[in-house]
């Protein structure tokens, strides 16, 4: 007789297998998250909700996708503290609809002039600490702010302001997050004055769900919304940070303050398989990834395939090449020649290229011979056709630790990565920008925008720069997709502050990968380790011009959203 009931079992456990195998779904592979957000009118991609709701607001009264973006960083400086704020500095790459170009905006601060490499030698400094007075440079965004508003605003100061007024003023809820970097930060920047007051108001940072207020941010921001960037730079508010910095032994004065002002530059791009990748030049590190994008051309990456250790080592070894380049080049344009065409020139990908080994991960590399000739991203699209692709950071989360008198916000800490070394491109000097990590990226098909994207945190951006690329046109993914797939990150290269890559550095690999592809990428040399919560955050709007219509993708590992209408 046939065990029917038997029968069912190994059947319904067949059909499981296969489903499981095939894992069949609408939205795309298994790691996606979401589908993509889909809108005509506008779009905006951030990573906070409610900073996001904001911008899409900004869109609906009438302002550009550059109000916009203002308007969403304003509300991440008092929500997201932990990655961005007006003690910060900018970067920003703009699509003009009307001129049909792409507009750079380098809004990073310099050095105090007052401090000296001889000072520091006498107060026996041999490399910038991380907090305290010491490295702090003049914060650029609001600067950065007033050149993209005089440029491509619409509204008015007050109303692209106002909602970051009122959610600093009345309070909003802090995310998960948020809660625990904050709770992280507070652990040694506590003991500088004025950081307490501002983000421990009972004692303790707020915890997940807990409404928070910075009337002083509120404060600051009223200012600027009626003084403009002048009342930051040229105000009370910039003697109060003068007062500040010289109580707590530093040397960033009113005068340093008063003297800045922002650069427009033109961003600069390699073409990869057909499409045009824009990057910043340097003090920033956007070029690495135009760098890593040039040699990986040089192969068939679609068959190698996703996730495989043939591509996971080629990309980790192209990775390891470019960031040499970039710790020995790269540095503020003002005082240094740096051979840009040079280094994304593709003659010079097939001559790194041919370091490369197959086979085997490399220990060190040397830079190559050329003569000269933490954070947060959005992206605001608007119905006119204008796209902004904006970064903005303290740098290490909250900064410095030096929070003026009053204000609301803490000072970055961006002269850390100074080098002391006699002779470096990047060698600290009075009134210099400090090499920079933070990097918006932009992509053209035949003249036309087509991306426009960011990843955040530190080293891991010209790496997550180059993977999305590759994502979206390698392997063929969408836009949610390209964010969402498991992310290759290799620390350990030599740096602009003066370290060196000894002994191959560690490559670190975001759950998703398979098991027998990390243990071949062990025999071919690689020291493969897990990162927790240190690949990225993704944010990005896509211009579909076939339909007429935007796309958007938010980072999944944050609390970022894509909206549109």
């Amino acid at each position: 007789m046939f065990n029917y009931r038997l029968i069912v079992v190994f059947l319904v456990a067949f059909l499981s297998l296969v489903c499981l195998k095939s894992q069949d779904r609408v939205t795309g592979q298994n790691f996606v998250t979401r589908s993509e957000v889909i809108a005509q009118n506008g779009m905006a991609a951030t990573s906070h909700p409610l900073a996001t709701q904001v911008a899409i607001d900004i869109l609906k009264k009438g302002g550009s996708a550059i109000d916009a973006a203002i308007a969403a960083n304003a509300c991440l400086g008092l929500m997201e503290p932990t990655g961005c704020g007006v003690g910060g500095d900018l970067f920003a790459i703009v699509w003009d609809a009307k001129t049909q170009k792409l507009h750079g905006l380098n809004a990073s601060g310099r050095s105090p002039k007052s401090l000296t490499k001889e000072e520091l030698f006498m107060r026996g400094i041999k490399r910038f600490p991380a907090h305290g007075p010491l490295p702090v440079s003049v914060p650029g965004a609001v600067d950065g702010w007033d050149q993209l508003h005089k440029k491509f605003g619409v509204l008015p100061w007050k109303d692209v302001l106002q909602p970051a007024i009122q959610y600093a003023e009345n309070g909003f809820p802090v995310t998960e997050l948020i809660a625990y970097y904050l709770s992280a930060s507070s652990k040694s920047l506590s003991k500088f004055e004025g950081f307490s007051e501002v983000y421990m108001p009972n004692g303790k940072t707020p915890a997940k769900g807990e409404i928070f207020k910075n009337p002083y941010l509120a404060n600051t921001y009223r200012k600027i919304a009626q003084g403009g960037r002048d009342a930051f730079y040229k105000g009370d508010m910039a003697k109060t940070i003068g007062d500040y910095m010289k109580r707590q032994g530093g040397y960033l004065s009113y005068e340093d303050l008063a003297s800045h002002s922002s650069e427009w530059i033109d961003p600069v791009s390699t073409n990869y398989r057909g499409y045009d990748v824009w990057e910043l030049p340097p003090n920033g590190q956007g070029i690495a990834a135009l760098q890593i994008l040039n040699i990986l051309e040089l192969y068939d990456i679609k068959k190698m395939g996703f996730g495989s250790a043939e591509y996971i080592h080629l990309f980790t070894e192209a990775k390891k090449l470019a960031f040499e380049d970039r710790a020995k080049y790269y540095a503020d344009l003002q005082f240094a020649k740096v051979p840009i065409q040079g280094l994304i020139s593709k003659e010079y990908a097939h001559k790194r290229n041919q370091l490369i080994n197959a086979d085997r991960a490399a220990k060190a590399y040397d830079p190559g011979e050329l003569k000269a000739p933490e954070t947060i991203y959005l992206t605001v699209a608007d119905k006119e056709g204008n796209m902004i692709s904006l970064i903005q950071s303290n740098y290490r989360g909250m900064g410095s630790g030096m929070t003026p008198t009053g204000l609301g916000f803490v000072l970055q800490d961006r002269g850390e990565m100074f080098t002391l070394e006699s002779g470096h491109n990047n060698e600290y000097a009075p009134g210099k920008r400090p090499f920079h990590t933070i990097i918006p990226c932009f992509i053209t098909k035949d003249g036309k925008p087509w991306v426009s994207f960011g990843v955040m945190g530190g080293a891991m951006q010209p790496q997550g720069h180059a993977q999305i690329v590759v994502n979206l046109i390698d392997f063929g993914m969408n836009l949610q997709e390209a964010g969402d797939a498991p992310r290759i990150q290799h620390e350990g290269s030599s740096e602009p502050t003066g370290e060196k890559m000894t002994n191959g550095g560690d490559l670190y690999l975001e759950s998703g990968f398979k098991y027998e592809v990390i243990r071949k990428l062990v025999t071919m040399g690689h020291k493969v380790g897990y990162n927790v919560g240190g690949y990225g955050g993704y944010q990005a709007i896509l211009w579909d011009e076939k339909n007429k219509v935007y796309l958007g993708a938010s980072e999944s590992r944050k609390d970022g959203q894509a909206a549109g209408y």
